[in-house]
C-alpha cells in the first residue's frame, strides 16, 4: 500500500506511522504542504493519512494552503481515497464531509482515556479495538459528527473523540502515532499551550505517560490493518 501524509508544520510528522508502514512493507512520501511542497496526483497514492497542527481549519486567511488542502481532499473523497486524519487532519476531514468545527471549551492535552462508544462495534475501523485505552492528546478544537458517520469515541473533556465511515474513512482527534520525539516537540514548539487547564498535563506528567505508547502503537498497526483494502 502506498501511504501519503501531509504535514502541516515541521514538528508534526508521520512519527508511529512510519513505523508501521516500514513493518508491513509499505511505502511512504510526505507532503509538507507548508513548506510548498506540491501534493501528490490522486493516482500516485492509495493512503492519505493528514497530520496535526496548531492552526485551525479556519485559519485560511494566516495559512493560504490550507484552501488548497481543503481541494485536495474533497477530490480525494470524491475519488475515493482512504483517509486517516489526526486531530487537525480530523477536523479537516470532517470539514471536508460537512461537519462543523469549534473551539472547545477547554483544551486537552497530555495522555487521557478514550472509550468506545457502543456505536462503535458498528464499524470495522476499531474491530479489535479495547473498550477503553489510553491515547495522547493536543488539540483545543472539535468537530461535530460528518452526516452518516459512526460515533466512535469519547473522553471526559471531549464527547467526539473519533469518527468512521465504513473502514476507508477514519477521525481520530487523539494520536495514536505519537513517540517519545514526536511528544517531546510538541512540548517545545507548543509550550504556549500548556497554561493551567482541567484537562492540561505538566510536561513532567506527560513524560511520566510515554510508556503507554506500547498499547497505542498496537493499536495504530490495528487500525492501519482495518483499513488496508481486503482481497475478495
Amino acid at each position: 500500500m502506498r501511504i501519503h501524509t501531509i504535514e502541516h508544520v515541521d514538528f508534526e510528522g508521520p512519527a508511529a506511522i512510519a513505523e508501521v508502514a516500514s513493518k508491513h512493507g509499505h511505502t511512504l512520501t510526505r507532503t509538507r504542504i507548508f513548506a510548498g511542497e506540491p501534493l501528490p496526483g490522486m493516482e500516485d497514492f492509495d493512503f492519505l493519512a493528514v497530520m496535526g497542527g496548531p492552526m485551525s481549519v479556519h485559519d485560511t486567511a494566516a495559512f493560504p494552503w490550507l484552501m488548497e488542502e481543503k481541494r485536495f481532499l474533497n477530490t480525494a473523497l470524491d475519488v475515493g481515497k482512504r483517509i486517516l486524519g489526526v486531530c487537525l487532519g480530523a477536523q479537516l476531514l470532517a470539514e471536508a464531509l460537512g461537519a462543523e468545527v469549534v473551539k472547545q471549551s477547554e483544551r486537552e492535552i497530555g495522555w487521557y482515556s478514550v472509550e468506545l462508544t457502543p456505536e462503535a462495534g458498528n464499524s470495522p475501523a476499531v474491530a479489535g479495538f479495547p473498550a477503553r485505552f489510553p491515547a495522547f492528546h493536543w488539540h483545543g478544537d472539535t468537530f461535530s459528527m460528518p452526516d452518516g458517520a459512526v460515533h466512535l469515541a469519547t473522553s471526559e473533556a471531549c464527547c467526539n473523540q473519533a469518527f468512521s465511515l465504513g473502514a476507508s474513512l477514519v477521525g481520530l482527534q487523539f494520536h495514536l502515532e505519537t513517540t517519545q520525539q514526536s511528544m517531546e516537540l510538541l512540548i517545545e514548539n507548543c509550550a504556549d499551550e500548556l497554561g493551567p487547564g482541567q484537562w492540561i498535563q505538566t510536561p513532567e506528567q506527560m513524560r511520566r505517560g510515554i510508556s503507554q505508547v506500547e498499547t497505542t502503537h498496537r493499536l495504530l498497526e490495528t487500525l492501519f490493518d482495518n483499513m488496508e483494502p481486503k482481497e475478495t
